[in-house]
């Protein structure tokens, strides 16, 4: 039996995490847990249902102590933090944002396998995470996921280019992204996700992420990761290899493989999700992404080249912009516009290199106040 904690249980990946364990009970046992206070009573509930013997929350910490007993409670900014340290098996790390980077540090530096669906843990500080263990993470996010699975055919050294494959989110055939309203860029066609992922979706930010999240996790140059569209979402990528094999990691849309995959590796689950009828007429299609329509890939691209510091400067900067979207303070297609300026403005006085949490506090910060600035006025 394997002991988890899961950072982020009350979001989507921590609720199907934890479904998982539930179909699975001989397999794990949950030791901790923890959410941010905007669902305090699902967090509580969860912490009931799983026998859970300590929970970690930001400002809520009354609330829960009077609704628990006998759970221990941190509470504060850092707890976290203080929960991914815990003693355990694995530990995995859903929480949504920069924020996760403190935790993933924490979680590695006290020696625990970490199943990483943060992908701004290796965006915002790639150098520091990778420096404390690259062979102790093992990634959620699907297309990672499935890089990882497939890279089990050859060597690293053997591999030409790896392929991350994108839905293409809402509007891959839509020219006319000017006038796109916030309801339209969070009804995402095939996957269920937070507002900002959903978004990241719709502008194809999160491909952008996803490629400087993969360079980090397996050590691949930028000019040998790519992306390309597969509206089925069922090849979730690919590992080409230097022999013109290509290996490609397929299953349903559905993220209970990869989190289970994670929880229990190097073993398999029975039964974590439903399986493709080979029965039935399959037709996959992939297509280059237009990236005059959604210039963030080339951009992250850019920012890798540049260094850790950008790629945490980009990070933040989306997180501002994708904010005001949100509220509608600002159209669809300035999202990436502001992030580019903020990169135009800081990325020549960005520091080399990223040697603390407090460098990229600090660059954050810097790249969150510009963004602001850069926010067009209506």
């Amino acid at each position: 039996m394997r002991d988890i904690v899961i950072l982020g249980s009350t979001g989507s990946i921590g609720v199907q995490a934890l479904e998982v364990v539930a179909s699975h009970p001989q397999d794990f046992r949950v030791v901790g847990l923890a959410a941010g206070s905007r669902n305090i009573s699902k967090l509580a509930d969860q912490a009931k249902k799983f026998d859970v013997p300590i929970i970690a929350t930001t400002g809520a910490g009354d609330e829960l102590k009077n609704s628990l007993s006998g759970v221990e409670v941190i509470d504060g900014q850092n707890s976290a933090s203080t929960i991914a340290a815990i003693s355990c098996d694995v530990v995995l790390n859903g929480i949504t944002g920069s924020i996760g980077l403190g935790p993933t540090l924490a979680a590695l530096e006290a020696g625990n396998q970490v199943a990483l669906a943060n992908k701004e843990s290796l965006v915002a500080g790639g150098d520091l995470v990778i420096a404390h263990g690259r062979e102790r993470i093992i990634p959620v996010d699907s297309e990672h996921s499935a890089l990882f699975q497939a890279l089990h055919s050859g060597k690293i050294e053997e591999v030409s280019r790896m392929i991350l494959t994108a839905s293409g989110g809402p509007f891959r055939d839509r020219m006319d992204l000017e006038n796109v309203t916030v309801e339209e860029a969070l009804n995402h066609p095939t996957w269920s996700m937070g507002p900002m992922v959903t978004i990241n979706s719709a502008t194809m930010v999160n491909k952008g992420l996803e490629i400087i999240e993969a360079h980090y996790l397996f050590g691949i140059p930028y000019h040998r990761l790519e992306a390309v569209i597969h509206p089925q979402a069922i090849v979730h990528s690919m590992v080409e290899f230097q022999d013109g094999s290509v290996i490609a990691q397929a299953s349903p849309p559905d993220m209970k493989g990869p989190i289970a995959y994670a929880l229990n590796y190097p073993n398999r689950l029975n039964e974590v999700m439903p399986i493709i009828d080979w029965r039935s007429r399959q037709s996959w299609n992939f297509e280059p992404i237009d990236e005059i329509r959604f210039p963030s890939i080339e951009l992250a691209r850019r920012c890798g080249a540049l260094g850790g510091s950008v790629t945490a400067m980009f990070n933040a900067a989306n997180e501002v912009a994708v904010e005001a979207f949100l509220k509608k303070l600002i159209p669809f297609t300035a999202i990436v516009k502001t992030v580019e300026t903020v990169i135009s403005r800081l990325a020549s006085s960005a520091p080399d290199r990223v040697r603390d949490i407090n460098d990229v506090t600090a660059i954050e910060n810097d790249a969150r106040r510009v963004a602001q600035e850069a926010l067009p006025k209506s």
